[in-house]
């Protein structure tokens, strides 16, 4: 198990004391996928640092299976490093090697024989996808294969422990849902810990199972993923999870406007299903019981490893009474029901 026990970090700088990790209390289990999610500046690439050693806590401690990392020095830290692998947003490939020879290279470095590295380095192709790839060099591979390079070369020592600092950003949306379904299906075979560092909720909700949010350095709110996108508390969460399950919010917003100009007195509602409701003719039900116009907006529905994640905008329009017994019936079927009114 991870544990930050009371972890804060300070750097002095010339305008005085940054605050770069503040007070952090946070246990990750063995074998699951914890995404630390954050914008820019908020601390998650300095949390990162310190559970490999790279940064020392101000105060506080980071223990892995209750071994503190911050206390090891020498030997003793390297050894431990060994136990984690990681992977970067740039992919940090030697140019100058090639698929094989790039994975191959932590192993030279532990001092295993040649012969014993390339069988291993070529295990590890064929696992990330990189079989008939051996042989080229990063120059001639796409995005994504890069990537897959890095995976590869991050799990050479058999690392207990996997750290994935911003591995999707440079990526296109399609390669990025490849990898973390590379990522997903690596946690499963290898029973691999994997901790996401990622400023997109599109990562934590694909294959988190939990999740810590990052704001000035501290952690604002943390649980399983399914219920942070469920019942978001903080403001800067409950942004992440709109921008994720939200449809298209700009084009959604001029066509709510478009719609209010043309039925001002038809009421805007945007509904937010969770789990089972998501399987559920709720709206349909709902028409059969009030007598309404209803106009569907958009909608989309969103996968978490814990069930389904889906948002409709919806325009209704009627008497009033039986406007309101509608949105009584969608609260009473535990859908979160949110009136969008407009002046």
């Amino acid at each position: 198990m991870i544990e930050f026990k009371d972890v804060t970090k300070t750097f002095d700088s010339k305008q005085g004391t940054v605050h770069a990790v503040q007070d952090v209390n946070l246990k990750i289990e063995d074998g699951h996928i914890y995404g630390i999610v954050g914008y820019s500046g908020a601390g998650k690439s300095t949390l990162i640092r310190m559970l490999n050693g790279l940064e020392t806590p101000t105060s506080g401690s980071v223990n892995i299976d209750e071994v503190e990392i911050s206390a090891l020095t020498g030997a003793k830290l390297r050894a431990q490093r060994h136990k984690i692998g990681m992977i970067f947003q740039h992919f940090n490939l030697l140019w100058s090697r090639t698929v094989l020879e790039n994975i191959m290279f932590p192993l030279e470095i532990a001092g295993n024989s040649k012969a014993d590295a390339k069988q291993k380095a070529a295990h590890l192709a064929e696992l990330v996808g990189l079989s008939g790839r051996e042989n080229a060099y990063p120059a001639e591979l796409s995005g994504g294969q890069k990537q897959r390079v890095g995976i590869a070369r991050a799990l050479a020592n058999d690392p207990q422990i996997l750290l994935s600092d911003e591995a999707t950003s440079a990526l296109d949306p399609q390669t990025t849902d490849e990898v973390l379904d590379l990522l997903l299906d690596i946690n499963k075979k290898l029973n691999l810990t994997i901790v996401l560092i990622t400023h997109e909720m599109h990562v934590i909700r694909k294959i988190a199972d939990h999740v810590a949010v990052m704001e000035d350095g501290k952690i604002v709110e943390q649980g399983p993923v399914l219920e942070v996108f469920k019942r978001p508390q903080q403001a800067v969460t409950k942004r992440f999870v709109n921008e994720e399950v939200t449809p298209s919010l700009t084009e959604t917003t001029a066509v709510v406007d478009q719609l209010l100009a043309k039925y001002p007195k038809g009421t805007i509602v945007q509904l937010t299903f969770h789990g089972d409701q998501a399987q559920l003719p709720i709206v349909s039900e709902m028409l059969k019981q009030y007598t309404l116009d209803l106009n569907i907006i958009e909608g989309a529905i969103h996968q978490t490893q814990e069930g389904a994640i889906g948002s409709l905008y919806i325009q209704i329009s009627g008497d009033q009474s039986q406007i309101n017994g509608a949105l009584a019936y969608l609260q009473k079927m535990r859908v979160e029901t949110e009136v969008l009114n407009r002046e």
